[in-house]
């Protein structure tokens, strides 16, 4: 005999081919727990409830189940190896939502039909907030809010830094050229202080190369530099600090990006590094939404600007976006980079979905095939393309006797007229 199951929002009904409820197995009455046992009804395996009907539907002869979704009929055959068919939408479906306050309290499950509509109001509510939660739960949107702030917490020590070089250089101007690296040149600020304490010995302790201490002992004994005083100093100094402090808060950061996309996108991280995966990410809002994006969206995002522009005003468009910060296409030659940023590309979209979907790992080959492809393309494009030749429009003709007559003739009339026009 054939039973039908069907999946509702009150729970799991059985049905034979007359539409008549053969079975059911319900939720809990209380909205909070029914939302969250429909929750896990949408992760693809196969609930207690079907297994309990299918059990107790066995037992009075019937060994033929139909139902609406194809991963429940797949998973009730090859689990508890019965016969199942798909059908969707089933007849006893189509009577099932037709009529389903009548049902529900045909099943016991609700007193009247106003009590289960009060009833179905707090389930949908209920699993909004749980889905909403879930959502916000992702990993992914700690990545792209850790990425965010590394980012602010660069403009912010740059900014300091810059004050501070300003600052500072009115007592040593001379060692803003000397010393590029904003890191070192705030430690030699607060270690060092006075220009006077820039010696050979002290340089050595703070790791600068030996060519590199002569330059800035020699600057430090004919500068000319102001002096300051040591409560002008000790506020410099504490600046320094703060700056340093921000180093140590942005290299921590940078550790808990690692580990961060090493869960959440191992084949992303494993193709272009943490940061540059993590960018693309808070870029297109998360990992599922990147992963729907075709290559060539990823290839241009970050510079949609260009994009459009170039729709617009027909202008030549982007050959990258972001992108563009990966080592291999930023070193690559000039005329090599579109292509190289394609395959780049490409290899992200895969890279992506693998992570968002697959579950698989795949980075290292991923890598290999990318490798070879820009190999590849280095290969056959080493030499620049030729530079097509430029047509040039030729010169206008002088205008003939008969206007050139005219034009004497009419004077400033006609020239006012060709003005007006």
């Amino acid at each position: 005999m054939k039973a039908i199951i069907i999946k509702s929002t009150f729970g799991y009904l059985a049905f034979n081919e007359q539409n008549f409820l053969l079975e059911k197995a319900l939720f809990s009455k209380k909205p909070e727990a029914a939302a969250k046992q429909l929750l896990e009804t949408e992760s693809g395996k196969i609930p207690q409830e079907i297994v309990q009907l299918v059990r107790h539907l066995q037992n009075y002869g019937y060994d033929y189940f139909v139902f609406e979704d194809p991963t429940y009929a797949k998973e009730t055959e090859s689990e508890l190896t019965v016969k199942t068919e798909v059908s969707r939408p089933s007849q006893a479906g189509e009577y099932l939502r037709s009529r389903i306050e009548q049902i529900a309290v045909e099943a016991g499950f609700a007193e009247n039909e106003e009590t289960f509509k009060q009833w179905l109001h707090d389930v949908t509510t209920a699993l909004a907030r749980l889905r909403i939660k879930a959502a916000i739960e992702k990993r992914d949107l700690l990545v792209a809010q850790a990425i965010l702030t590394l980012d602010d917490l660069d403009k912010v020590i740059n900014l300091f830094m810059g004050r501070m070089r300003e600052w500072y250089g009115i007592h040593f101007p001379e060692l803003d050229r000397l010393v590029e690296k904003h890191e070192t040149y705030a430690r030699l600020v607060l270690e060092l202080g006075q220009k006077e304490n820039f010696r050979p010995e002290k340089l050595e302790k703070e790791e600068i190369p030996e060519q590199k201490a002569k330059q800035i002992v020699k600057s430090a004994e004919t500068s000319l530099g102001a002096d300051l005083s040591d409560s002008d100093l000790a506020q410099i100094q504490s600046l320094s600090k703060d700056i340093l402090d921000l180093y140590k808060l942005r290299e921590k950061l940078e550790d808990y990006l690692d580990d961060t996309m090493s869960e959440v996108a191992p084949n992303m991280k494993s193709l272009v590094g943490s940061l540059l995966g993590a960018r693309l990410i808070a870029l297109a809002g998360g990992l599922e939404n990147l992963a729907r994006k075709p290559a060539s969206t990823i290839q241009v995002l970050g510079a949609e600007k260009a994009l459009f522009r170039s729709l617009k005003t027909g202008a030549r468009p982007p050959k990258h976006g972001l992108i563009f910060q990966d080592t291999l296409l930023h070193d690559a030659k000039r005329w090599q980079r579109g292509k190289i940023a394609r395959a780049l590309a490409g290899k992200l979209a895969i890279a992506a979905r693998a992570d968002a979907f697959g579950g698989r790992l795949i980075g290292d080959e991923l890598r290999v095939g990318l490798d070879k492809r820009i190999k590849e393309i280095q290969d056959k494009y080493s030499e620049p393309p030729p530079i097509p030749e430029r047509r040039i429009k030729p010169a206008a003709s002088f205008p003939n006797k008969r206007s050139f007559n005219k034009r004497r003739r009419h004077g400033d009339k006609w020239r006012k007229r060709q003005r007006e026009r």
